[in-house]
């Protein structure tokens, strides 16, 4: 296989088809630490795309409570046991990072299209580690819904909670439109492709014959086979509102968020365009909010980045939860990232304004300083004590037209009714 440069892994690694084309890329970031686990994403989703006949198993945006739930059923612990047995102990992250081309340090265990070189079966050769699920893997999307578990005895003496044994979160997911895309990757009829404008990966109905190999390819599972039509499909991210076709929300053709970025009660999401080049690394653009929160400051990580698809979703993790678990989903960087979203500094907190504030992609920020607020103790994750300096400062979001769409304060405003003309008002 040709040889690209995968900046999450830090290094190299095999891929089929070379590096990405440079351009936009479709890209995400998820607070985990607000998601109510509400399903609004899901069913604005699926009344949107998923609604018709041989449909009923697609769930293109889900939300699963980890540690037990998935959707299909184990999805991610049964591709991190086939890849673990492919590469024995050595599925580790080399020490380091930081830098521009390696924020988390080097990846030394095999991604899913090394593990799968020189694979020969009875399917053939294979282009990506994978397997298909079963019908009742795909049967329940809500499993273990709102589910927590003592897990003392499970867990190592380092990952247990003393304050409290139980423990769970909600992870939102949707196709992260990877640079390196696995379903692209295996399908032996080129019906998948990559847009050049956004970075979308969509698959192509006259193309697909329905051998399912994008289903067992994609280590995230968002590729799903549709028995009406024979054909499999996937998200495709609003990809009409990312072109502003959208007359109310976007009137001069401004790019707009997906369905379920708008739909967002818990205000979790934030999704945006980014430059990359021809390696497929973003360009530095700290003005952009995704690029300052995931290259700039890295709070926000990449799900299962030793899969090897660089996946364009991110995740700021959830503070409750045992360290080594939150490793293994999102890399090294775990530590680092909490330890600046516990005690978010004064552009930090102003960039998180800006999660689900405007229906309209913000392509650049900017904050315009105000008085201090508050000062606020807050304890760290290492049991210290930090004093956190709160402003009002006022952060503005401007479009692709750089036209302002938002404009938020840190302090939110309050109201006071008149209570002789509202004299029932609460």
């Amino acid at each position: 296989m040709p040889s690209v440069y995968n900046w999450q892994l830090g290094r190299d690694m095999s891929f089929p088809y070379g590096n990405a084309p440079g351009g936009l890329q479709f890209a995400f970031v998820f607070n985990i630490n607000r998601c109510i686990g509400c399903q609004t994403c899901t069913m604005a989703c699926r009344s949107t795309w998923t609604f018709g006949r041989g449909q009923e198993h697609m769930w293109w945006n889900n939300v699963e409570t980890k540690p037990f739930g998935g959707y299909p059923r184990f999805w991610d612990a049964k591709l991190l046991t086939m890849l673990e047995e492919a590469n024995p102990g050595k599925q580790v992250w080399g020490k380091g990072g930081g830098g521009t081309d390696a924020p988390y340090g080097t990846f030394n265990g095999m991604t899913i299209f090394e593990a799968a070189e020189g694979y020969a079966g009875p399917a053939g050769p294979r282009r990506a580690l994978g397997y298909i699920p079963t019908a009742d893997e795909w049967a329940a999307p809500n499993i273990f819904e709102d589910h927590g578990r003592t897990l003392a005895d499970a867990l190592p003496s380092d990952a247990r909670l003393p304050e409290h044994k139980v423990w769970f979160f909600y992870l939102a997911r949707l196709c992260n439109h990877c640079t390196y895309p696995a379903c692209l990757a295996s399908c032996p009829r080129n019906a998948i492709y990559k847009r050049p404008e956004d970075g979308v990966v969509l698959i192509d109905q006259s193309r697909c014959n329905g051998y399912q190999k994008c289903v067992e390819a994609c280590p995230y599972k968002k590729a799903i086979f549709r028995s009406t039509t024979g054909t499999s499909e996937k998200c495709v991210g609003c990809y009409p509102r990312l072109e502003g076709r959208d007359p109310l929300i976007s009137p001069n053709g401004e790019p707009a968020e997906t369905r379920c970025m708008t739909s967002c009660v818990g205000k979790i999401r934030l999704q945006g365009l980014v430059q990359v080049d021809d390696r497929g690394n973003w360009k530095p653009d700290a003005t952009n909010p995704l690029y300052y929160l995931v290259r700039e400051r890295q709070v926000a990580l990449p799900l299962y980045p030793q899969f090897g698809t660089e996946p364009n979703g991110f995740y700021i993790p959830p503070r409750w939860v045992p360290r080594p678990y939150l490793e293994q989903m999102f890399g090294p960087g775990v530590q680092r990232s909490l330890e600046q979203y516990a005690c978010p500094d004064r552009e930090l907190l102003a960039c998180l304004q800006l999660f689900r504030a405007a229906q309209q992609i913000i392509f650049r920020y900017e904050v315009i300083k105000g008085p201090k607020v508050a000062e606020v103790p807050v304890t760290m994750p290492d049991s210290s004590t930090k004093i956190q300096e709160i402003y009002n400062d006022t952060v503005i979001g401007y479009n692709k037209l750089d036209k302002e769409c938002v404009r938020v304060t840190i302090k939110e405003p309050t109201f006071e009714r008149d209570r002789m003309k509202h004299a029932n008002s609460i």
